[in-house]
């Protein structure tokens, strides 16, 4: 009887394997619920016209407390403008807090009531002068998890029509229309290292290519 179970058959091995398995599907389940922190208390150390600075005391998994700082934030939308199959509207500007310019796709922050589509629309006519006929919603971003509720949205903007630009008063920025393929050879030097740019110029050369699709919202 030993010799029956020093080499058990495949589907014993089979059986064994999927219990196994279905054991570590199980762990992993109740291992995610156990990640979630709980907030205990919360208090603004700032608030401002952007951003409000919070200092949270919460609940860890393992029933201890800790304090977490953090930026609460409206929300943003960066757009990928398509000029045509090869070409973006991009922009050139100067950022303060880390005082250098930036090649950038066309962002902005939402406004009270807005959604996505409607900040997208806006910040590209703002910043660019551009409207587009068609709106391809790609995905949900997150630039800054470690300390930052931002989430920003991106859509792809297609069929676009030059209309007037009308910036804020302190926004100052240079209009490029971009070879998709040299802003691909820029991110690749390292020239681009704007983060929600770097993520729209993989996404646009997955659309222009036609490996990745999306659904269009006009």
């Amino acid at each position: 009887m030993g010799e029956i179970f020093a080499h058990p058959p495949h589907s014993i091995l089979s059986m064994s394997l999927a219990f196994d398995l279905i054991l570590f599907y199980d762990k992993s389940l109740m291992n995610f619920k156990e990640l979630r922190e709980t907030k205990i208390s919360s208090e603004t150390k700032f608030k401002g016209n952007l951003l409000h600075v919070v200092r949270d005391e919460v609940l860890l998994p393992n029933g201890k407390t800790s304090v977490r700082e953090g930026i609460k934030h409206p929300g943003a939308v960066v757009v990928i403008p398509f000029l045509n199959d090869s070409t973006l509207i991009m922009e050139r500007q100067f950022r303060y807090y880390p005082n250098e310019i930036f090649y950038e796709l066309p962002a902005g922050k939402t406004d009270r009531g807005e959604d996505f589509l409607t900040t997208g629309k806006r910040e590209l006519l703002e910043e660019t002068g551009y409207t587009a006929k068609t709106w391809t919603f790609i995905s949900h971003l997150y630039p800054a998890i470690g300390y930052a509720d931002e989430k920003m949205a991106v859509y792809a903007a297609n069929d676009l029509t030059m209309q007037e630009i009308d910036r804020d008063d302190d926004e100052f920025l240079e209009i490029i229309e971009m070879p998709l393929d040299k802003a691909m050879e820029m991110l690749r030097r390292g020239e681009i290292t704007d983060a929600k740019t770097m993520v729209g110029l993989f996404w646009a050369e997955k659309l222009a290519s036609g490996d990745w699709k999306a659904n269009v919202r006009s």
